[in-house]
């Protein structure tokens, strides 16, 4: 009997071990899965921006208002502050319409030439981001980011060489690419401040702002209301696409480092080509040069980011061994 209960004290620790590094590997795994299928929604993003039949303008303005209306009902369900200085409040919602304005030049870009040219160039807002954090950030820039800069305007000289017919479409999507690394730049900034919800919840509050006093101003003043195919698909634009998604990748970061989630957004261009080809076939057939282009933009996009790890990681193990 004594020996029992020897047994059980001396191995009962270790089998608690066991269960908790089993449920921390079926955790890995499981949010591994779940930012693909992030990153699959995302990609999906175009796919909607294609079947939807509205003007760009009124598709961002229908996203924006359901994300909104998702977003306060989420923070409630969270019971979440939302009380922020007027100073950040103003910079939110100027984050907001830019924000809006690089939804209406993305989906604009899918409306003049199709997933595949807009998600292939949208792909070089890293360049941009690089460009701009500088500037913004007050650091000096990295010789690294200009190696890639030049790699990434190489991809791009290929895709405008060999998809002439798209120039207009390819000029759109990459103001909407330069749009987003604004984005991503001024967005760090107010992270360091604010919960994540909380500034996506004032920023679809200031793109939806924006482009309804645009509209009012045009004299546009009817939103056209979608056929119920449409609403389908903005609803799951709005809740899914945007709310959803966002909800969930900041459940991930919980599990997973920053540049793991970071790293893997960026086969977003991929998993959207994929299905763009998958679901509307000829229409997105593209030239060789393309796919070179597109291929060479995706390998520095990836490359970026391994580089810096395994260079963070040699550093540390160099620190170590000193």
């Amino acid at each position: 009997m004594n020996r029992l209960n020897l047994n059980s004290i001396l191995f009962k620790p270790v089998l608690i071990f066991d269960i908790k590094i089993n449920h921390l590997k079926n955790q890995l795994l499981s949010s591994h899965l779940k930012l693909h299928f992030i990153v699959l929604i995302y990609g999906f993003t175009a796919i909607l921006g294609k079947l939807i039949t509205l003007p760009a303008i009124q598709i961002v303005w229908y996203r924006m208002m359901i994300a909104f209306i998702s977003f306060f009902f989420f923070l409630l369900w969270k019971r979440t502050e939302l009380r922020v200085n007027w100073a950040r409040l103003l910079k939110l919602l100027g984050i907001g319409s830019i924000v809006a304005l690089h939804w209406l030049a993305f989906f604009g870009a899918i409306k003049i030439a199709n997933v595949s040219v807009a998600l292939g160039c949208l792909a070089t807002s890293t360049l941009f981001t690089s460009l701009l954090e500088p500037f913004f950030m007050k650091k000096r820039i990295d010789r690294l980011e200009v190696i890639i800069g030049l790699l990434i305007i190489g991809g791009l000289y290929l895709i405008f060489r060999y998809e002439t017919s798209y120039s207009l479409g390819i000029l759109v999507a990459l103001a909407a690419a330069f749009l987003a690394g604004l984005y991503s730049v001024l967005n760090k900034k107010m992270v360091v401040h604010l919960r994540g919800s909380v500034i996506s919840f004032y920023e679809m509050m200031g793109g939806l702002i924006c482009l309804t006093l645009y509209m009012l101003i045009n004299g546009d003043k009817n939103i056209a209301l979608p056929n119920p195919t449409d609403l389908i698909y903005l609803l799951i634009l709005g809740i899914i696409c945007t709310a959803y998604a966002f909800a969930v990748q900041i459940n991930i970061m919980k599990h997973l480092s920053a540049y793991i989630v970071a790293l893997t957004i960026n086969l977003e261009p991929v998993y959207g080509i994929l299905l763009a080809f998958y679901i509307f076939g000829e229409t997105e057939h593209m030239t060789a040069g393309f796919y070179l282009g597109t291929t060479l933009i995706l390998v520095s996009v990836l490359g970026f980011p391994l580089y810096h790890y395994y260079r963070r990681l040699k550093d540390r193990n160099e620190a170590l061994a000193h």
